[in-house]
This record gives C-alpha cells, sequence and structure tokens, in this order.
C-alpha cells in the first residue's frame, strides 16, 4: 500500500504547528485539516452542554448529533460547529485545557481520527495536531515534529493575547502549557511524541516562513 499523500506537523501545544500548516497548504495548493480546532470545538460543545469531559457515554452521544466543517474565506479556513462559526471562541484561553481533556476520551479520539482519515485518504492535505503521524496518518508521505521551549511558545502567546488588547499573565500562560505538555505526554492514549521517521525542526529558531520552506523542500524533495 503505498504513502497517503499528507505531510503530517506533530507538536505541542503553541509551537506554531496550525500558521505552518496554513501557509504550507496555501504554497503547496493542498488542503489544510486543523485537528486541534476539532478537538476545541468538541470540548467547546460539551463545555457549553454541561457535560463532564470524562464522561464517555455522554461524549459518545454528543458527538452522533455533532457537525465541524471548515469553509475557505480570505482571512483563511473558518470552523463551524453545527453550522455556527466558532473560529474566535475556540482560540480563547480557557478552551485550550478544554480541547487536551476531551482529546485523552477514547471515543472522541477514535470518532476524529476516522473522519481525518477520510479527508486524507481524499485530497492531498497538511494534516497539523498531536498523533497525526504516529496514530492518524502513519503511512503519511512526510512526517514534521515541530519542537521549541514553553518560554518561547508562552512569549508568543502573551504577544498575540497583548496584541487583541487583552492583559495576559506570562506566568499563568507558562504554567498552563506547562501542564498541558505533561498531559498531552503522559496520557494513556495517543501520547504527544515524535513519530520514528519524523523530522524534528526548532520552530523557536526560525520564522514561520523558515518553517513552510524548509517544509515546503522535503515536499519537493520527497516527490522527485
Amino acid at each position: 500500500m503505498g504513502k497517503l499523500k499528507v505531510v503530517t506537523i506533530d507538536g505541542p501545544s503553541g509551537a506554531g504547528k496550525s500558521t505552518t500548516a496554513r501557509l504550507l497548504a496555501k504554497k503547496l495548493g493542498w488542503s489544510c485539516l486543523d485537528t486541534g480546532a476539532m478537538y476545541r470545538a468538541v470540548g467547546l460543545k460539551a463545555h457549553l452542554s454541561g457535560i463532564s469531559l470524562d464522561d464517555d457515554k455522554r461524549l459518545e452521544e454528543l458527538l452522533t448529533e455533532t457537525t465541524i466543517t471548515f469553509k475557505n474565506s480570505d482571512a483563511g479556513a473558518r470552523v463551524l460547529l453545527d453550522g455556527e462559526d466558532v473560529s474566535e471562541k475556540i482560540r480563547e484561553h480557557y478552551v485550550s485545557a478544554l480541547a487536551s481533556k476531551v482529546s485523552a476520551r477514547r471515543p472522541v479520539r477514535e470518532a476524529m481520527a476516522r473522519f481525518q482519515r477520510e479527508i486524507g485518504a481524499s485530497t492531498p492535505t497538511i494534516a497539523e495536531g498531536r498523533d497525526m503521524g504516529t496514530v492518524v496518518f502513519n503511512d503519511a508521505f512526510l512526517k514534521i515534529f515541530l519542537k521549541t521551549s514553553p518560554e518561547t511558545r508562552a512569549r508568543r502567546r502573551t504577544d498575540e493575547l497583548a496584541m487583541n488588547g487583552d492583559s495576559p499573565d506570562y506566568e499563568a500562560i507558562l504554567a498552563d502549557i506547562k501542564e498541558r505538555d505533561h498531559n498531552d505526554s503522559t496520557r494513556a492514549l495517543a501520547p504527544l511524541k515524535p513519530a520514528e521517521d519524523a523530522v524534528m525542526i526548532d520552530s523557536g529558531a526560525l520564522n514561520a516562513e523558515a518553517v513552510v520552506e524548509a517544509i515546503a523542500a522535503l515536499v519537493r524533495e520527497r516527490e522527485g
């Protein structure tokens, strides 16, 4: 069986996966699959529905009546949850913790993985997340793992929130990032780790454009 025409981009929260995936997809003319947005959307809906994030039965029921779609726009892909645009809502800071918790639940993970593979099998895709190269697309064309320190990621997030007019607490954000790193890398189901054949890129040492160009060069090399 041949490898799927998929480039996976894995890494911890705040490593630049979404930005890299979006820019790379635009450069190559491929589809962009923001799996983190999918888990954020599920976490948000569960929270608003009053469902405990460790109640697998109710989460499984919730998923049967949940639709997550992506809509292209001039500003990039928009995320629709049951037809409502939640692109901004799912980026609120508290939703990160919801996404981390809900993504550790087996019914959610299995349902999302099936949907993600359907997309990847239908069109050349850039898929970003935490287990794209190790679980969902272990037969991917190219696997990338972005790494950078918690401090660098916390500073980026602090600056991003400040630019939006918020008054972020750097130390609180750093603590949240470290906690999420620990939770994501130690969970029993699909823990965060590089695939054995992943190419490691330090996204803290390069700007977004340089990271994208480095990956695009690898794609061109493998395409021959």
